[in-house]
């Protein structure tokens, strides 16, 4: 998996492609950690993003943990598969998808 960062300010754009599974979740939970310092705003791209799995989402809702005490975060580009899912863990009900 490609973690493509943009930060303006208080504001984070990560750009994720290809897989987030048990392999990658670490990378990108590594990529927040040290990311999300002074940041209001996250938002995660994910366009390119074939495949999320049990680990990815886990991320994604630990993230959104930390977001919503600092600001906010969205998921922006969501493709068929993974918004597939995201509505059948339940997690399109959980996240602010745009």
């Amino acid at each position: 998996m490609t973690i493509n960062k943009t930060k303006n300010g208080t504001e984070l754009l990560l750009a994720l492609e290809g897989r987030l599974d048990t392999l990658t979740a670490p990378d990108l939970e590594k990529e927040l950690k040290t990311s999300l310092d002074e940041v209001t705003s996250l938002t995660l791209d994910l366009d390119k993003l074939e495949y999320i799995s049990s680990a990815g989402l886990r991320v994604l809702l630990s993230a959104q943990k930390t977001m919503s005490m600092q600001g906010e975060m969205k998921v922006c580009h969501v493709n068929e598969t993974v918004m597939e899912i995201f509505e059948v863990t339940g997690f399109s009900d959980i996240l602010n998808i745009a």
